[in-house]
């Protein structure tokens, strides 16, 4: 399609009628089939948390994150204490509703209300939560806020361009990639490159059946396997579109 001609005959963007701003993220619990997120609060959530990330093998889920991993209670709570002071960015706790259990953390960040932009940042998922219905849900529930409440028109996921999981999953979540910002963050005294994801507004609707199909019940076999992937589903629904 041409783009739009001003006065000048210079290409311009398309309209957007009546922006304002989007809306700040709430603390209100946001709740699921499978999980609860809610931000990070010391006395409910530190010792779930650090007995979650305790049970990993070794220290490798950290090594792209600017912090941990942490050799005692103590110096978790000092760092989850920090974490529960931040307005941006926002972190939550991800909660399994099974058990009750704190068992991973995520954070909504560089909050930019005028423009509707925002992002997803700091996940520490532990082995507890990776590769679980409930850390799919967990991002569905923020996107459904996101884009369904709070009005944004993007929605973004960078990570470090070395972080194969990290990419891999905002693939299989429905983000686009957009590109690599070169020498971008230092960050444990090494460089990063960051890569750029991102959904769009108009990308959610159909991203939002997809998740709703495949975090139905019926999606899973008697031993919690999935019947259809959700990257599938996401390539189906738009193949469609």
């Amino acid at each position: 399609m041409e783009p739009r001609r001003n006065e000048f005959d210079q290409p311009i963007g398309v309209p957007v009628p009546g922006w304002r701003s989007a809306q700040a993220p709430g603390r209100e619990p946001l709740t699921g089939q499978y999980c609860r997120i809610e931000p990070v609060d010391v006395e409910r959530h530190a010792g779930d948390l650090f007995d979650a990330y305790s049970s990993a093998a070794d220290g490798r889920d950290w090594t792209y994150l600017a912090v941990g991993p942490f050799a005692s209670l103590a110096a978790y709570r000092e760092h989850l204490t920090r974490l529960a002071a931040s307005a941006d960015p926002l972190h939550y706790a991800v909660i399994d509703l099974a058990s009750g259990r704190a068992v991973g953390t995520l954070a909504l960040m560089r909050i930019d209300r005028a423009n509707g932009v925002i992002e997803v940042g700091h996940i520490a998922y532990s082995p507890r939560l990776k590769r679980t219905r409930i850390a799919t849900e967990a991002m569905f529930l923020l996107m459904n806020e996101v884009f369904g409440k709070l009005g944004y028109r993007r929605f973004e996921w960078k990570c470090d361009s070395l972080n194969e999981p990290s990419r891999s999953a905002a693939l299989r979540y429905g983000f686009t990639f957009e590109g690599i910002f070169r020498q971008a963050i230092v960050y444990r005294e090494r460089n990063r490159d960051t890569a750029w994801f991102s959904i769009i507004d108009g990308e959610w609707p159909a991203l939002r059946s997809s998740y709703m199909r495949w975090l139905d019940a019926s999606n899973f076999d008697a031993q919690g396997r999935q019947v259809e992937r959700l990257a599938d589903l996401i390539a189906r629904q738009r193949s469609a579109t």
